[in-house]
């Protein structure tokens, strides 16, 4: 099947269809021509037992010889990985039983083929001129690169709003955490902003990958904004999240899982955390964080011991009390790190007051 580590087929397939690739080109050529086509993404002994007549060719793939060959009625047959077209003006002989919503015979053969066979497969229409991608039982229209470009600077203009005022809030946490006047609501709320930053920046990657190299510019804005947003969600679940309650990467995967709807409901934030009851009056409770995300922004500071400190101390309160002697007792930890860690902390601890009330 065509796809890449840690991504899903469909995200796969669009890179491999974005504009600047040669496959790209030779469906634009294509579309250009007037011409339909069906090309299958890959080759096995599953596609070969649904293909009947046709050419058998195994020759390096190239744009023109793709729109050349989609010329002829049949469909052509791509070992993507490979680079290599095996086949071209094969009819395809999907399983008939085989469910499809489809109605045109060139898109209902297309979303057989892909749902027998795993493989990605591109339906160019002649009628309507448009390219539908059937991959992991879903359909894709590819679109115009100006029409994904228009939609993809909406979302930006809107993740600029939401990044202000999660940084905003996530201030006034940090603020709260030094003074020790954190409650439940405070933690939800810079949670709740978090999760809904990621959403849109991860609706944004997808359109960066659809843009292929007309995205460049959009991945540099992206990165921008939410360079660094993934640790800190992860530092922030792991300083709040109760002992008893899950883990850190089945807490982080239940917010990923919420709706819309329940991602504006603080209570059900506040329980997949572990910190607080049914009613809203337990957004008002006092809570204490381990210094994770805190102690994460003292520079030069390895993620071991950051560990050994947070473990050494068990709370952020008991962390900037600690002397430099105290810290010099935490193994792994040198008298030069020791300062570091506690001028690091002071800095930070002033800094985030000023921010606050200045």
């Amino acid at each position: 099947m065509l796809e890449l580590p840690h991504e899903g087929q469909l995200r796969a397939t669009l890179q491999a269809v974005a504009p600047g690739t040669e496959l790209r080109d030779g469906l634009e050529r294509i579309l250009r021509g007037r011409t339909g086509a069906i090309v299958v993404l890959g080759y096995d002994e599953t596609v070969e037992s649904i293909c009947s007549g046709g050419f058998d060719l195994d020759v390096g793939f190239s744009a023109t010889r793709l729109r050349e060959l989609a010329k002829m009625d049949g469909a052509v047959v791509v070992d993507h990985v490979n680079r290599r077209i095996r086949r071209a003006n094969v009819q395809l002989l999907p399983d008939a039983h085989i469910g499809t919503g489809e109605s045109g015979m060139r898109h209902r053969t297309a979303d057989r083929v892909a749902r027998q066979t795993g493989y990605p497969v591109i339906s160019v229409s002649q009628s309507m001129r448009i390219v539908a991608l059937y991959v992991d039982q879903q359909r894709h229209v590819l679109e115009d690169s100006d029409v994904i470009l228009s939609r993809a600077n909406q979302a930006l203009a809107t993740l600029e709003r939401y990044k202000a005022r999660l940084d905003e809030v996530s201030g006034t946490l940090s603020a709260l955490e030094i003074e020790d006047l954190v409650t439940v609501r405070d933690v939800t709320s810079v949670v709740q902003r978090m999760e809904m930053v990621s959403r849109i920046s991860a609706e944004i990657d997808g359109y960066v990958t659809e843009l292929g190299t007309d995205g460049r510019l959009l991945s540099l804005q992206l990165e921008e904004l939410v360079g660094g947003i993934g640790p800190d969600r992860a530092l922030l679940v792991r300083d709040y999240l109760a002992v008893a309650s899950r883990g850190e990467d089945e807490a982080l995967a239940a917010l990923t899982r919420l709706t819309s709807a329940e991602l504006i409901d603080m209570p059900t934030i506040a329980r997949i955390l572990g910190i607080g009851g049914v009613d809203g009056e337990a957004l008002d409770s006092a809570l204490s964080p381990r210094g994770y995300r805190l102690l994460a922004r003292v520079p030069r500071l390895p993620a071991t011991v950051i560990e050994a400190v947070v473990g050494h101390c068990g709370s952020l309160q008991a962390m900037l009390s600690a002397s430099t002697e105290d810290l010099q007792q935490v193994e792994g930890v040198a008298p030069h790190r020791a300062r570091l860690v506690r001028e690091g902390l002071s800095r930070l601890a002033e800094s985030s007051i000023l921010e606050r009330y200045v």
